[in-house]
């Protein structure tokens, strides 16, 4: 756990980790959620700026063209 926050809003609190990876994220909020004590959660994976220029440079690679142009 990197850091947790209280927060006003729509979710009482906002808890900041690093995890090995997706899976092991996904392993985690499942357990957590499956607890009677927690009504409600939101999982949002973040990516450092070497895998967002990875992921563009991928996406310029794909070649999709929009169905209206």
């Amino acid at each position: 756990m990197n850091s947790f926050f209280f927060a006003f809003g729509d979710y009482d609190a906002v808890l900041i980790a690093e995890l090995p990876d997706n899976v092991t994220a996904a392993a985690l909020a499942m357990a957590v959620g499956s607890t009677p004590g927690l009504s409600e959660y939101k999982t949002t994976v973040l990516m450092t700026s070497p895998e967002a220029i990875e992921a563009m440079q991928k996406a310029s690679e794909v070649g999709y063209k929009s169905p209206s142009g």
